[in-house]
């Protein structure tokens, strides 16, 4: 069972699906579940009652039972109807984001949660119990794999009685994140109004990929996209005004086939230095790149110190419940969807975990309960 302390209200437990680690001596310990990552615990994690930093560790995905969550004054509790998985959250069990997250095991991942309110806090003003919401669970905090989730009143949304939970639930990491590198990072107007601007949007199929397309042609831009062979057509209805085979000689290199320079890129993919976009950009070009790595933010400073006029700029997800209502309302206006892969049960998320990590779903994969 999962103590989750003062957080707990005498409600019956509800199932979620937790991250664990278990300690292991030998790598061929622990090696039954096709779902856990091997990861060396680090000297400064316990592992149980062990701290060892000889030890190593499976971090495992188990079905379990926990108290359900109280909301504190600014949250709302959530019973789902639907959650959302990002690569950030496997990304979290293969240890890629430590010492940051998780900040302790076990954790309930996933921050994408849609449904029910079923209590607020004392100082929740916008929803009331019986509410349809849609929100972003604190990645700190975790829990959003679970029947029940609080998340804070100012990073959740109302969703229309006439809109389902599986059509939002897509939206609180990968649309914003989309609508972030568009409007704040590049300045797109939504309105069609503003200077007209070529944008390159790589991984166009993905889970953010495919909201930057719909949403940079709500603006007045020339879209180019890149995508698998599979996926180009479905990329074209979303509104690209070129798409690319990314495994073609002019997709490796990123080229227009208009032979346009691109004025903004928005990098979903990965892989791709920056000697690839340089070139292909206009005077004042910037990339703007979602999953920033190492290289990438090295090349962020050089640009910098260099006053060059092109820019490699890292995007960090400042989230915001205002933001997260226009999207859904333009969900409601038919003006974005959301593509669904796949869809999973709670009980059987272990397959849509593993398929998320294997890097070629079309949209996003829905957890539905």
């Amino acid at each position: 069972m999962l103590s989750l302390e003062s957080r707990e209200c005498k409600i019956p437990g509800a199932e979620v699906l937790l991250m664990n680690m278990q300690r292991a001596t030998k790598k061929a310990e622990l090696s039954g579940s096709p779902y856990a990552v091997w990861t060396r615990a680090p000297v400064e994690m316990r592992i149980g009652s062990i701290r060892d930093e000889d030890a190593f560790a499976w971090v495992v995905l188990q079905h379990v039972e926990v108290p359900i969550p109280s909301p504190s004054k600014d949250e709302v509790l959530i019973k789902l109807e639907a959650a959302s998985i990002n690569p950030f959250d496997w990304k979290v069990q293969k240890r890629m984001l430590w010492p940051f997250l998780p900040p302790k095991f076990p954790y309930i991942p996933c921050t994408d949660v849609a449904g029910e309110v079923m209590m607020v806090g004392k100082g929740v003003k916008k929803f009331k119990t019986g509410d349809k919401v849609v929100g972003l669970v604190s990645p700190f905090s975790g829990g959003g794999l679970a029947e029940f989730a609080v998340v804070k009143e100012s990073v959740t949304a109302s969703i229309p009685q006439e809109i389902s939970a599986s059509e939002c639930v897509g939206l609180p990491v990968a649309g914003l994140t989309a609508l972030q590198a568009l409007t704040k990072s590049i300045g797109i107007k939504l309105d069609g109004s503003g200077e007209r601007k070529n944008i390159l949007i790589t991984a166009a199929s993905g889970g953010v990929g495919h909201y930057a397309v719909q949403l940079a042609k709500l603006g007045n831009t020339h879209v180019t996209a890149t995508c698998g062979a599979r996926n180009m057509e479905i990329v074209k209805k979303l509104g690209a005004d070129e798409v690319i085979d990314y495994k073609t000689p002019i997709g490796v290199e990123l080229k227009s086939p208009s032979g346009k320079k691109y004025d903004a890129v928005v990098h979903c993919a990965s892989d791709f230095p920056w000697s690839v976009f340089e070139p292909n950009l206009s005077t004042n070009g910037k990339v703007v790149d979602i999953t920033p790595s190492s290289a990438s933010m090295l090349t962020f400073a050089l640009t910098k110190i260099t006053f060059s006029k092109k820019q490699l700029v890292p995007l960090l997800l400042i989230p915001k419940g205002r933001d997260l209502q226009f999207l859904v309302d333009l969900i409601k206006q038919g003006k974005l969807k959301t593509i669904i892969d796949s869809k999973f049960p709670l009980a059987k998320a272990e397959d849509g975990w593993s398929k998320s990590i294997d890097g070629h779903a079309t949209g996003k994969i829905i957890f539905e309960f």
